[in-house]
């Protein structure tokens, strides 16, 4: 991908007041990892069950201070702005008056959101009520080397994922899949999933188009499609409940299969048009 650094105005960096409290149950490498698979397999944040989610009020969450960063970092921030501010652009370009431009909180290890109590176990995640994507940028590394999907366009395509749920959010889609109370493949909150797939191929192949980098956005290079589509693959609710539980259980999906969410971001990478994305057989009615 080619882009330019910019002024950061569609990132809220909150890198140096986050982090966990004291209480929590000491856990080994590998059973963190476990538990931040299982945490995104079942979208439930399960470090609750060891007693590391304590009630803490707004704001308590974490420590203020200078950020521990390096240089690999912060153009990984700028790298996060460039996308997000190009795919915004874009949005905005298609929906006119009816977007609204949100940011990208970055975060270390925990952070207090208006969702509630955020950790980094439960990987990047929108929330309606603030209307921000949250995001620890820890999570492109076990992207490449835990689910095998390295490559700045699988992560940009995690970014444009998230983003798509804050267009559904401005949509009014989220509002009537939460009406929707349904479990498994069939339900409404994999029917979202996977129309936020479909945005996020929308950004792409927006991107896709040459000179954009010369006029000052961001440009992708030849094969970075095929990143996307690893990526998508690699967080399919099938193939993370083989690795982590060894069988795959339907009833329990939440963001679609591999082969669902790598077909609904390639309608969106292959017709640019938001219409495509309301043709999956889960579309929430």
């Amino acid at each position: 991908m080619r882009w330019t650094p910019g002024d950061r105005g569609d990132i809220e960096d909150m890198r140096g007041r986050s982090g966990f409290r004291g209480g929590a149950v000491p856990l080994g490498l590998g059973g963190f990892v476990l538990l931040l698979l299982l945490s995104w397999v079942s979208g439930t944040n399960l470090f609750t069950l060891l007693g590391t989610d304590t009630e803490s009020p707004p704001g308590s969450v974490g420590t203020t201070g200078q950020v521990n960063t390096s240089p690999a970092e912060e153009r990984l921030v700028d790298f996060v702005n460039a996308v997000m501010k190009d795919a915004q652009d874009m949005w905005a370009e298609k929906l006119g008056g009816r977007y609204e431009r949100t940011r990208v909180v970055l975060f270390r290890d925990a952070i207090e959101s208006a969702c509630g109590l955020a950790r980094s176990a439960t990987g990047p995640f929108y929330c309606p009520p603030d209307r921000k994507v949250y995001l620890d940028l820890g999570f492109f590394d076990e992207l490449s080397r835990r689910f095998g999907a390295p490559g700045d366009f699988a992560q940009a395509y995690v970014i444009a994922h998230e983003l798509g749920h804050h267009v559904q959010h401005l949509l009014g889609s989220s509002d009537r899949a939460a009406q929707d109370r349904r479990a498994g493949p069939n339900s409404a909150s994999v029917a979202l999933e996977l129309q936020a797939d479909c945005f996020a191929g929308i950004w792409g192949h927006a991107a896709s188009e040459r000179g954009r980098f010369q006029a000052g956005r961001v440009e992708l290079d030849p094969g970075d499609a095929e990143e996307a589509v690893r990526a998508a693959g690699a967080i399919g609710d099938d193939r993370l409940q083989q690795m982590t539980a060894g069988r795959v259980m339907p009833d329990r999906f939440t963001h679609g299969t591999s082969a669902q969410r790598v077909a609904a971001f390639t309608r969106g990478m292959e017709s640019g048009d938001p219409r495509a994305c309301t043709s999956s057989p889960t579309t929430t009615r």
